[in-house]
C-alpha cells in the first residue's frame, strides 16, 4: 500500500491524497460504506459500484469468523471473491465488538474471550489470531485487535488499557510481518490511536502508534459517547503526533457534520453505520439538509427524492412514493433511501477534496455545515 499526500489546505489541516492498494486507488478524504458481513446493508453490489461509486468498502472481522466463518471464505479464495467486490476492503480487528460486548467477556494480556451473540460459543482473540482471521478475510487494510475503552472511564482504566493496546500492536505487527498473505495481493496493517478522553494518554498513543511505522494510522475510541467538543479536541491532538506521509483513519465517525469537521484537523479515512441505519428509519440526508420521509407533509410532493443530486436514484423516485413505501413497510424503501444516504456521503467527501485542492475548503465548510444541520 502507498499514499501519496497530494494537496494540503492553506486555511485548515485538511488533506487531499491517495491510497494505491492491489485492488484500485483510494482518494482520499473518502467515506467507508459498512459492510459488516460482506454486505451493505440493503444495497447490492452494483448499486455500490455503479451510483455510490464507493472507493472501497468494511467488513467486520468479529462477525465474519462467527458467520460464514474462515473456511468457507478461504474456500471462496477471500472475501472479495465471496462477495464479488473488486475494489479494496477495510477489516476491523474486532476490537470494537469487544468493546460492545463489555457484559459478556473477558480481556486479558494473552486476548480477549468473549461469547458468540449467535449461539453462546467461547472464542479467544489474541493479537496473532486476529491477524490470521484478517489474513482469512483476504481485506486490503487490516486492523490491530485493540481495546476501546468506555465513555466516560477513569484514568487509571483507560491507562493499562490503552498500553495493552499498544502491546497489542506490536504483537499484532510482528505476526503480520512473518506471515504471507493468502491470495497473492498485499495486505497493510494499521495500529489504533488509543487514550480515551486524557490529553496525555492520547498524545502516549499517537506517538507510540507512530513509531510502529506501518503503512497507515488509525484512530481510535471515539465517538462513543463523549461530547463533539471531546471527539474533535482528541481528533486534533491524534493527528498532530501521527506522521502526515501515511493515511489517517478515524474510526466509526459520523455525521456529515462530524466528516467536515474532522477533514478540517487532517483525517483522511472514515466510516460509520450511520448513513444507512438512519435511511432504514426514513432519515435521508440532502444537499440543503435532512429529511424525515415519513413525516405526512411528503405524502403528496411528487418532486424528485432530492432534486440538486446527480443519482439516479434520486431523481428516479418521488418523496411521495418514498414515503409511501415507508408507510407501506415494503423493502424497496430501504433500497433507495440507503443508496441515496451512501451516495451523499460519498458526494460530500469528494466535494471536501475538491474544494480542498481548489484551495476554497474553509469557507465551503462553514457554508455546508450550515446545510448539513438544517432539519427540512
Amino acid at each position: 500500500m502507498q499514499f501519496s499526500l497530494l494537496h494540503t489546505d492553506t486555511h485548515t489541516k485538511a488533506r487531499a491524497g491517495e491510497v494505491q492498494t492491489d485492488h484500485g486507488t483510494i482518494q482520499t478524504p473518502i467515506f467507508m460504506p459498512v459492510g459488516t458481513l460482506g454486505t451493505v446493508k440493503a444495497v447490492p453490489q452494483q448499486a455500490l459500484t455503479d451510483i455510490i461509486n464507493a472507493d472501497i468498502i468494511l467488513g467486520n472481522t468479529y462477525h465474519l469468523y462467527l458467520r460464514p466463518g474462515t473456511s468457507i471464505l478461504e474456500q471462496a479464495g477471500g472475501l472479495h471473491k465471496f462477495m464479488n467486490w473488486n475494489r479494496p476492503i477495510l477489516t476491523d480487528s474486532g476490537g470494537y465488538q469487544v468493546y460492545s460486548l463489555a457484559h459478556n467477556r473477558k480481556l486479558t494480556e494473552e486476548g480477549a474471550t468473549f461469547s458468540s451473540h449467535i449461539d453462546g460459543s467461547k472464542h479467544l482473540f489474541t493479537p496473532e489470531y486476529a491477524v490470521d482471521i484478517q489474513k482469512s478475510i483476504g481485506s486490503d487494510i487490516m486492523m490491530v485487535l485493540d481495546e476501546c475503552p468506555p465513555y466516560p472511564c477513569e484514568y487509571k482504566y483507560a491507562k493499562h488499557s490503552t498500553e495493552r493496546t499498544h502491546r497489542w500492536a506490536a504483537r499484532c505487527k510482528e505476526h503480520h510481518l512473518k506471515t504471507p498473505s493468502l491470495y497473492g495481493y498485499s495486505q497493510a496493517l494499521f495500529p489504533i490511536v488509543q487514550g480515551g478522553c486524557y490529553k496525555d494518554l492520547r498524545k502516549a498513543s499517537a506517538e507510540t502508534i507512530a513509531g510502529l511505522d506501518l503503512p497507515g494510522n488509525a484512530i481510535g475510541g471515539l465517538s462513543v459517547g463523549e461530547p463533539h467538543e471531546l471527539l474533535y479536541e482528541m481528533t486534533a491532538l491524534s493527528c498532530e503526533y501521527l506522521p502526515e506521509n501515511k493515511p489517517r483513519y478515524l474510526m466509526g465517525v459520523g455525521t456529515p457534520v462530524n466528516l467536515l469537521e474532522c477533514i478540517a484537523l487532517g483525517v483522511d479515512m472514515f466510516d460509520c453505520v450511520l448513513p444507512t441505519r438512519n435511511a432504514r428509519h426514513g432519515l435521508i440526508y440532502t444537499r440543503k439538509g435532512i429529511r424525515n420521509m415519513k413525516n405526512a407533509k411528503y405524502a403528496n410532493d411528487f418532486t424528485p427524492l432530492d432534486p440538486d443530486s446527480d443519482s439516479p436514484i434520486d431523481q428516479f423516485y418521488t418523496k411521495a412514493y418514498v414515503r409511501h413505501l415507508f408507510k407501506a413497510q415494503e423493502y424497496l424503501a430501504l433500497y433507495i433511501s440507503s443508496v441515496h444516504n451512501l451516495h451523499f456521503f460519498l458526494w460530500l467527501v469528494r466535494e471536501a477534496r475538491k474544494h480542498i485542492i481548489q484551495g476554497d475548503f474553509a469557507s465551503w465548510k462553514k457554508e455546508m455545515v450550515e446545510r448539513v444541520t438544517t432539519r427540512l
